[in-house]
């Protein structure tokens, strides 16, 4: 396919993939996990760090989207760094060892060459703000794009521009039962899947991550997904494991 190559890395849900795709990008995406979509030709099951050296598609990438694991990264769980969940306690070892853990990896993705970039950035407590060298360029709602749901999702940018919504929503009013509906997010009950749960990009903001970013991408083939126009073929040749 001659078309821009998009590399989406910690993404087992398909969405942000299937947008992509359907505009014409040459879109894979990457993740520990097996797509949720039952994908097996464009997703890739495994840790990224194993399949770059060794995948040829990977090393000439037009863009890269990235979800590196968060969880001792946020803000919203600051004080599990700290024994028994109080500061006064001192350093938990144990959690901190797994924030510098997070962080190189946030910053090992960063790094993955690529002309465009756009890596998923939670709001940061201080410390890994410092490790990491800087905060999102941008913090965007699900509500902006059409979904009823609170979650505040950063992008650390990198060639690519701050997301314009498409299908503002109106939140609904503290206390009522639709602002809880809206909060699914918060109220999810402690389980395996909580976490994946929470972090999966809803659908109108993937469609939107692909009319924006994916324009941009084929802009710079020479290519748009204006209406009317023919989009090109996606063919692969599906990897062999070495």
């Amino acid at each position: 396919m001659s078309g821009p190559k998009l590399l989406i890395v910690g993404e087992c849900s398909g969405r942000i993939r299937q947008a992509m795709r359907k505009r014409g990008i040459d879109a894979r995406s990457c993740d520990l996990k097996s797509a949720e979509d039952g994908e097996q030709v464009y997703h890739y099951q495994g840790d990224i760090f194993h399949f770059l050296p060794k995948t040829p598609w990977m090393w000439d990438l037009d863009g890269l989207i990235a979800h590196p694991v968060c969880k001792r990264l946020t803000n919203a769980g600051s004080l599990h760094l700290y024994i028994g969940r109080r500061k006064v306690n001192g350093i938990d070892p144990e959690k901190w060892a797994d924030m510098e853990a997070g962080a190189e990896a946030y910053l090992a993705m960063k790094a993955i060459p690529a002309k465009r970039k756009a890596i998923e950035n939670p709001i940061m407590h201080k410390h890994a703000a410092k490790m990491i060298g800087k905060r999102a360029d941008q913090f965007v709602q699900p509500w902006w794009f059409g979904d009823p749901f609170f979650k505040a999702t950063g992008w650390d940018l990198d060639g690519f521009p701050k997301l314009k919504p498409t299908n503002k929503l109106v939140p609904p009013k503290p206390g009522t039962d639709e602002h809880k509906a809206w909060s699914k997010v918060f109220r999810m009950a402690p389980g395996p899947e909580r976490e994946a749960d929470r972090s999966r990009t809803e659908p109108g903001h993937a469609e939107a991550i692909a009319d924006q970013w994916g324009g941009i991408l084929l802009a710079g083939h020479g290519l748009e997904t204006e209406a009317g126009m023919q989009v090109m073929p996606c063919t692969i040749q599906e990897y062999q494991p070495a």
